[in-house]
């Protein structure tokens, strides 16, 4: 029997290619990223000794560097499993969880029908063709001469022209034995029950084929020559073939150039797309006489992680770029986004390559925003709130935005985010904290101690850590030999990475951490992203996903300075009961020494504010709290004999 496009198409999408492929092959963990479905495994095809076979889920093919074979899910079981394509589809079929489908003559005519129709639109398209080509397209070619659409790129985009004309498409289609039927379903001719004699629906237009991702003309777009008309656009209504919301301005030729590692942009028309094309970026389409809708969008996705979307630069731009955010946000999963370009304001994307060339286009779509920033932007217009209540108003608005993503994973990163943006935005400028109203000296100052002021502070105010010798050469105060961490940040960081258990155990915990080193948040909020994603990963395959995505050396790093100052709990032959209690410690003193953080905050402003030897006071006291915590060692006597380590006798 035989299959439709759309069932073939639902096993593909429901079943990842590497699942097919993995049952012949071993994935090669050093160069494979399960996370995002990039799977390497010596050929199965050839023999060969190291990995040079390739599985993409993103675009649902195989290929080999080696011997060059490449294909699908059902290929690769005829060729490599020997299997018929209606026995390779009955086994993906299973596997994907989707029926068989019956034999329904209905349905095998009803694509008999749908060829017929395929044939009829191919014909009207050399209809317009030739149209073009002749003397009636004159005004037409100059118009396309005007717009810099040039010979070549009418060839390639089928660019037409549909004569002022009634009846020449109906009656050149009747004479080729197209019905009546055939040129309505087609949405050819316009008919109705008040219209006695269907016509032609494009006329004086230049028309451009819309086609399938299969390269199949399934509709069209008319450009008017003629100032009086309602519509400067028309497109073709809803048919058996075209629906706006499934099909993309020049989506076959983009879904190959993706595959070829270019960018896919997105603007608004058909001549945006020409111009961008014939520019060098043959990854550029644009919707159909609609807005981006949430179809679109998968089918974006289907060809990247992150397509870039484009407007224009005036408010009209600026607010179709809005509600494409606000399109977006629920539909966001790991590894898949979106980016933001804004064209210069009064420009599109043909003018903007008329008048400034290639390049200024290629800075545009280089310069495009994160979606994160974007949203941003929106919400804060780059001004910070001075009410107390209108920073809560942001923030609930921020949390909102955030929570209305679907996905759990990509939700807590961007809430975790949007929570670092706030808490810069509305962090006071530290400089002049000690300094008093009206200028008075503080407390203490104007008296010399050696090179300092009073107790140990600078004569001109800036505070200096009372700290006595053995806390100062403790090796838990000393500076990192890295910037990746500080020791307690990598003691938390790498006992996570031996033992990922903890992280579901302590998630809540972890995920309010609010660590001081930026390098650190970011290997910390991998980790709880992966392990979100894949509750019983070992630690060889977190340390593999960590070091795939470039933390390998950072990690090494915070081994090794750890290693030196004996911290034992944090490897993974560490006992789990040990390892967690370590952890604890850690945690513990870390969360202490950010309260006593936010105290010393506290603290210095109400010096600031009171500069009296009462409030100096409470300021060194928590200085020297916070200094006997960083001189805590997280090495915790009396436990780690599960590890194999002796304890101290009395």
């Amino acid at each position: 029997m035989r299959f439709t496009d759309t069932f073939l198409d639902e096993i593909r999408q429901r079943l990842p290619i590497t699942q097919v492929v993995g049952e012949h092959v071993i994935w090669d963990k050093r160069k494979s990223n399960p996370g995002r479905g990039d799977m390497w495994a010596c050929c199965p095809f050839h023999g060969e000794k190291s990995p040079s076979f390739h599985a993409d889920d993103q675009r649902g093919i195989y290929h080999c560097f080696g011997c060059g074979v490449s294909g699908d899910h059902f290929r690769f079981l005829t060729e490599k499993a020997g299997m018929s394509f209606p026995e390779a589809v009955e086994k993906l079929a299973g596997m994907a969880g989707v029926a068989m489908p019956a034999r329904d003559e209905r349905v095998e005519k009803r694509e008999a029908e749908q060829r017929s129709l395929i044939e009829v639109m191919d014909l009207a398209t050399k209809y317009f063709e030739a149209a073009l080509s002749h003397n009636i397209g004159a005004r037409a070619r100059g118009y396309l001469f005007e717009r810099g659409v040039s010979a070549q790129s009418q060839t390639r985009f089928r660019v037409g022209f549909a004569p002022d004309s009634r009846n020449g498409l109906k009656e050149h289609l009747a004479q080729n034995g197209v019905s009546a039927q055939d040129m309505i379903d087609t949405g050819l001719v316009v008919h109705g029950d008040d219209i006695p004699v269907p016509y032609d629906r494009f006329r004086n237009r230049v028309m451009f084929p819309i086609m399938d991702f299969r390269g199949r003309v399934i509709a069209f777009g008319g450009r008017a020559l003629s100032a009086d008309v309602p519509a400067k656009y028309l497109n073709s209504p809803e048919t058996p073939l075209f629906s706006k919301r499934q099909t993309l301005y020049n989506g076959q030729s983009a879904r190959q150039a993706a595959r070829d590692g270019k960018t896919i942009i997105v603007v608004e028309g058909y001549l945006d797309v020409i111009a961008a094309v014939s520019a060098g970026f043959e990854g550029t389409v644009a919707p159909l006489g609609t807005a981006m809708t949430e179809e679109h969008l998968q089918l974006l996705w289907r060809m990247s992680e992150a397509p870039v979307l484009c407007f224009d630069g005036d408010k009209a731009g600026l607010k179709a770029a809005e509600r494409t955010a606000d399109l977006v946000m629920p539909h966001l999963k790991p590894g898949f986004t979106v980016k933001i370009a804004t064209l210069p304001d009064g420009l599109d994307p043909d003018d903007l390559i008329k008048a400034q060339g290639r390049q200024a286009f290629a800075d545009v779509i280089d310069k495009a925003r994160s979606l994160s920033d974007v949203i941003w932007s929106m919400e804060t217009g780059g001004l910070v709130p001075e009410a107390p209540e209108e920073r809560a108003a942001l923030q609930a608005r921020m949390r909102e935005r955030a929570n209305s993503i679907q996905d759990s994973s990509v939700r807590f990163h961007y809430a975790q985010a949007f929570d670092e943006k706030l808490k810069a935005f509305f962090a006071p400028s530290r400089q002049g904290r000690f300094e008093p109203r009206g200028g008075r000296p503080a407390y203490g100052q104007g008296k010399t101690y050696g090179q300092s002021g009073a107790y140990g502070y600078p004569a001109r105010g800036t505070p200096r850590l009372v700290v006595s010798d053995t806390l100062r050469n403790s090796r838990l105060l000393k500076p990192s030999a890295t910037a990746d961490a500080t020791p307690r940040e990598a003691a938390i960081i790498v006992s996570l990475v031996n033992h990922p258990a903890l992280v579901e155990d302590k998630f809540e915990t972890l995920a309010a951490l609010d660590f001081e080193t930026p390098a650190a948040h970011k290997v910390l909020s991998e980790i709880l992203a992966l392990v979100v994603r894949h509750h019983d990963i070992s630690a060889a395959d977190l340390m593999s996903a960590l070091g795939v995505r470039g933390y390998g050396e950072a990690l090494d790093r915070m081994a090794r300075v750890l290693n030196q100052q004996g911290v034992w709990q944090i490897t993974t032959e560490t006992a789990q009961i040990d390892a967690e209690t370590g952890l604890s410690h850690a945690l513990a003193l870390h969360n202490k020494k950010v309260q006593l953080n936010k105290e010393l905050k506290a603290a210095e402003a109400a010096l600031g504010e009171d500069p009296s030897e009462e409030t100096f006071e409470r300021l060194r006291d928590i200085k020297n709290q916070i200094t006997t915590v960083d001189g805590t060692e997280a090495l915790i006597e009396g436990f780690g004999s599960l590890s194999g380590r002796a304890t101290r006798s009395f």
